[in-house]
């Protein structure tokens, strides 16, 4: 399948929630509310615009999105910004095509080239694993929320940039509304 991905723009922003819902609408552990998120983290100091990316089909149709947003990481001494990967959506018509894997793909390629130095993800242990994300503990990285040790990874864009940094990671309230 022929798609292209590129940065969403304003003009997308209505389209776009209706795929992160619609993309979401038959997931197993999923409030249905992704695409109020996306909404939220727009709106929000967490939001990048280069780092909201769009997948288009040839008729230029909106056929997935991912969003990587400003968090924190934080202990009792110091904390350090850090980007949190959520959503990552595909129309269920083009799931299993590989679009969720080159958006995944150019957003940490793009994140990296606009230095930021890692990355959370709360998802399946099983997926995010193919592209370098490993359980955040095994860097003493913690949820702020009681989740499986598996399910919450994080990647380092730079070598050992979490390597002398421990903490937990703190989310915008945008994510817990």
């Amino acid at each position: 399948m022929n798609f292209t991905i590129r940065q969403e723009d304003a003009g997308d922003y209505e389209l776009t929630e209706k795929v992160v819902q619609r993309a979401f609408v038959d997931a197993e552990y999923s409030d249905k509310r992704e695409h109020k998120l996306v909404s939220r983290i727009r709106k929000s100091n967490a939001f990048i615009p280069e780092l909201s990316l769009v997948a288009v089909d040839a008729n230029e149709e909106i056929v997935g999105h991912i969003l990587l947003s400003k968090i924190k990481i934080k202990n009792t001494e110091q904390n350090i910004e850090s980007l949190a990967l959520a959503p990552v959506s595909v129309l269920p018509d083009y799931q299993n095509r590989g679009i969720g894997r080159q958006l995944i793909l150019e957003a940490l390629k793009r994140a990296k080239e606009l230095e930021y130095q890692s990355v959370i993800v709360l998802g399946h242990p099983e997926y995010y694993p193919k592209f370098g994300f490993r359980k955040a503990s095994e860097l003493e990285i913690n949820a702020p929320f009681d989740v499986p040790d598996e399910a919450f990874m994080v990647i380092e864009l730079k070598e050992k940039a979490l390597q002398r940094f421990s903490g937990t990671v703190e989310y915008p309230n945008v994510f817990l509304e």
